[in-house]
């Protein structure tokens, strides 16, 4: 493999903004210095560069098997290392869902041949597949995922014993999409008493997904892991109410039961249902800016632990339905950096909570090996970014298959100049590098 040497960039990491050079090797950081001379393969003048390590997205769906109608890890891989996101974890709620290990296995030979970013898969829970899910290896598998609260692909987990089964023999960190399914239902039946099917609007999506769903579903999922002593992570916390469930008083490490925000929630509120429609429509819904608010300051306070996306793409055909049959979710990967780096400008957040929250915190969280810093002896997972250069998102520059944004039209303050995956160049100034693969993610667990 060749090695590249980064001049004169500005890292950002474990709590710290210094120059540096670093030296890369077979893949790794072999060296981090003041100034390194060392002769490389290829040189990157880095000067005016802010260095941080690549994201670590803990929730996206990518579609595939099934579904590569709107997307694909060919392009969803893509679109991520372009927004300077170098690993991935994906969902199961594809087609058909990820509840065999063999369908487990389907995915990471796809990935194998065709991602450009790190991966991992969650293994699929079902209300009779338990058998499968204790087969799940905690050491190159990130984890299980239960659906606590249907949603795209319908994987709803409601069976008591099912849950029960599930969280008291699990072999490693079960991640819950949470919003209480009875609670749903009636909502929807008193909105369409009242306005019938043809009346139904957006604007209604966070009232009939409401935040007493969430909380209902939340706190459940965290009193099951309580009495099995089972480690939880609550993907995608949409409320205010939902934050006093969660500690902050001890280390990360030692946290049994751990929360993930995504970037719609902190960006987002109801009041962009109005110019948005659909295109934010996620579930959980993006719910007030009070929400918003209190998501943010727990994400900063240690409540919440990572920021990830829940990117999920449908095609414009799909999302241009009216509300009641629009699919929810939508395509984040590409710009998350983007977005959060606007936050620190707007001194919502500092560069070194930006990568604690979207790098350190899910590697640790995780127990990812050798990946989520800048350290010497780990995988060089890296981006380089122009915090002055300003980037406007249109189509001709999307990335995901879909070809939308719901940021289209927005200018970011940044632009992402490099991206680095596994010591491999896989993006440089707008252009896709085909040069490699991304690397099955390992877990030191």
């Amino acid at each position: 493999m060749s090695s590249i040497l980064i001049k004169s960039a500005q890292l950002v990491n474990e709590g710290k903004v210094e120059a540096a050079d670093v030296y890369i090797s077979n893949g790794r950081i072999e060296m981090i210095a003041q100034e390194i001379n060392h002769p490389a393969d290829q040189e990157i003048n880095a000067e005016g560069l802010h260095l941080f390590p690549g994201l670590i997205d803990d929730q996206v769906h990518f579609r595939e098997p099934g579904l590569t109608y709107k997307a694909d890890i060919w392009h969803e891989s893509r679109a991520a290392v372009a927004g300077g996101t170098t690993s991935f974890m994906e969902m199961p709620n594809t087609v058909p869902n990820t509840l065999t290990q063999e369908l487990l296995q389907d995915k990471y030979n796809i990935a194998g041949k065709n991602a450009l970013a790190n991966y991992s898969f969650f293994m699929g829970a079902a209300n009779d597949n338990l058998e499968e899910v204790l087969k799940t290896n905690p050491r190159d598998v990130c984890g299980i995922k239960v659906f606590m609260g249907s949603s795209t692909g319908n994987m709803l987990v409601d069976n008591e014993k099912a849950l029960e089964g599930i969280f008291a023999n699990a072999p490693t960190l079960i991640a819950t999409h949470c919003e209480d399914e009875a609670t749903i239902k009636a909502n929807l039946a008193a909105f369409k008493e009242k306005y019938g099917e043809d009346g139904l609007k957006i604007e209604m999506h966070p009232l009939i997904r409401s935040a007493e769903a969430c909380y209902l579903s939340s706190s459940k999922a965290v009193e099951l892991a309580k009495k099995h002593d089972t480690r939880l992570h609550i993907l995608h916390i949409s409320t205010a109410k939902e934050i006093a469930l969660f500690r902050n008083d001890i280390p990360l490490k030692d946290k049994k039961i751990t929360a993930e925000a995504c970037i719609h929630h902190l960006w987002f509120s109801d009041q962009d249902y109005t110019t948005k429609g659909n295109f934010i429509k996620w579930n959980p819904a993006v719910k007030t800016a009070n929400d918003r608010d209190h998501i943010l300051k727990a994400v900063l306070d240690g409540h919440i632990d990572v920021i990830a996306t829940d990117h999920a793409p449908h095609t414009i055909e799909e999302k241009m339905q009216p509300y009641a049959t629009a699919p929810s979710g939508g395509p984040l990967v590409q710009h998350a950096l983007q977005a959060l780096l606007d936050m620190v400008k707007a001194g919502k957040m500092t560069l070194e909570q930006l990568v604690q929250k979207s790098a350190h915190n899910t590697a640790t969280l995780f127990q990812v090996e050798d990946r989520g810093y800048i350290r010497e002896g780990y995988w060089a997972d890296l981006v380089l970014v122009d915090l002055n250069k300003p980037y406007t998102v249109s189509k001709e520059n999307i990335l995901s298959k879909c070809g939308w944004s719901p940021f289209e039209g927005h200018t970011f303050s940044s632009t992402i100049e490099h991206t680095i995956v596994s010591g491999k160049v896989a993006f440089s100034k707008g252009q896709i590098i085909e040069k490699g693969a991304g690397e099955r993610l390992l877990f030191n667990r």
